[in-house]
């Protein structure tokens, strides 16, 4: 059973995660990792960042986890930025790997694929490296920056190339992610292991809804998530003024919980539309908060545009939405359609008069939203669930570790890592 020490999963043994660009535990599926791996029996410490307003003390003892946090300024101003930020992320790291000491395992998350150099000094020290590929760093790299394949892209692919080469193992968000390990990365397809992020089920479950929260109006819309370049809510707010403007729909309130580089932008963005009465923007809220919000909402909305990044990526939001049983509209990506299903229903790429009718249809079909909110809920009880990626996630440190792991890391479990549509 998940959570018992077995013989691959001894007491004694320590891991050490690296994480550049959250806080912990604020990064959910780092912190799921987390207390699967000491529910298995290791020793867990976490090397990360300090948060702005949450997870800012310099070290912590949270549910057994150690986490050791260093302060870190994000990167403005171009490349330099960039340059200055991780410079400092990886001197800290190293400070603090020196802290803790020796570890069985590194376990390295992405972005940025810089902490192989970290974890090369700690191999030849005798640990063996997981890389945890949370997102593809030249596809981020072409869809935020819209710079082409320039001398800066070709060095961030070859910095992927380097973690790749030197991780013992690697962890894909999705199927998408693991073809590209295998493809571009050459790795052999036993080394792969696809651990899905997944909503924790226990923190996010429905409450009774809230009216007041609606404004006065008989629908709610909500967005949840990241407000970056690439997330899509510039696309949001244009297709709600479409909804306004070329539908005649004013019988909705919308909310957009969040933060990020573009939150002023899009606030900005949201007056110019005319919006302002319509749209409300909370930062980041409490958890129980966001679940008051998301128990009212009547459709959720995802509206990363189809770019080579989302196309592949798997959308937290979008599982929350289904675990809190709200349909959702999104644009039509690749895996959006893998962990959505029939939870969702897709507008044709970046088509925002499309994705505005989509929004309109379902607020006229409050049979239609139950029926997909149902949907979500099973897709998400079953083969979305954490229990599944507990799974592969321990398969792959017994394969790292060469205990007694399956012969392919592309058998375990498959039925729950790679959910039909």
């Amino acid at each position: 059973m998940l959570g018992e020490t077995t013989s691959g999963d001894r007491a004694d043994r320590r891991a050490l995660i690296l994480v550049e660009n959250l806080s912990v535990p604020f990064d959910r599926r780092v912190w799921q990792e987390c207390t699967t791996l000491r529910d298995a029996g290791w020793e867990v410490h976490v090397i990360c960042p300090r948060g702005s307003k949450r997870d800012t003390e310099p070290e912590a003892v949270i549910d057994g986890v150690r986490i050791h946090r260093y302060p870190l300024r994000a990167a403005t101003g171009g490349p330099a930025g960039y340059l200055r930020e991780y410079g400092s992320a990886l001197w800290h790291t190293v400070r603090l790997a020196r802290k803790v000491g020796p570890v069985d395992v590194v376990h390295a998350c992405n972005p940025p694929d810089l902490l192989f150099l970290p974890a090369l000094w700690m191999k030849r020290r005798g640990a063996r490296f997981v890389f945890d590929q949370h997102d593809l760093v030249p596809e981020l790299y072409l869809s935020r920056f819209d710079r082409g394949k320039d001398m800066l892209y070709r060095a961030v692919c070859a910095l992927e190339r380097r973690t790749y080469r030197a991780a013992d193992v690697v962890l894909a968000t999705n199927e998408s992610y693991r073809d590209v390990a295998v493809r571009r990365g050459g790795r052999r397809p036993e080394d792969v292991f696809v651990v899905r992020s997944a909503p924790d089920i226990e923190r996010f479950h429905p409450v009774p809804p809230e009216p007041e929260l609606k404004r006065g109006k008989p629908h709610l819309l909500c967005y949840l998530g990241v407000m970056g370049p690439q997330d899509g809510v510039d696309y949001a707010l244009r297709a709600l003024a479409k909804l306004r403007d070329e539908l005649g729909r004013t019988d909705w309130h919308a909310v957009f919980v969040g933060a990020g580089d573009t939150f002023d932008a899009m606030v900005e963005l949201s007056g110019r539309l005319g919006l302002s009465e319509h749209v409300q923007f909370t930062g980041r809220i409490p958890d129980a908060d966001l679940v008051r919000y998301l128990s009212t909402a009547d459709v959720c909305l995802s509206p990363d545009p189809h770019n080579p990044l989302n196309d592949v990526s798997t959308m937290n939001k979008v599982l929350e939405y289904m675990v809190m049983g709200r349909p959702v509209v999104s644009f039509d990506l690749r895996e959006a359609r893998v962990s959505a299903g029939d939870a969702a229903v897709y507008a044709p790429a970046n088509d925002e008069a499309e994705f505005a009718r989509l929004i309109a249809l379902l607020l006229d079909d409050p049979e239609k939203r139950a029926l997909m909110g149902k949907i979500g809920q099973e897709r998400i009880g079953g083969q979305l669930s954490w229990r599944n990626s507990q799974r592969s996630l321990l398969a792959a440190y017994a394969a790292a570790c060469r205990d007694d792991a399956p012969a392919s890391a592309g058998d375990q479990d498959r039925a729950g890592t790679r959910p039909h549509s």
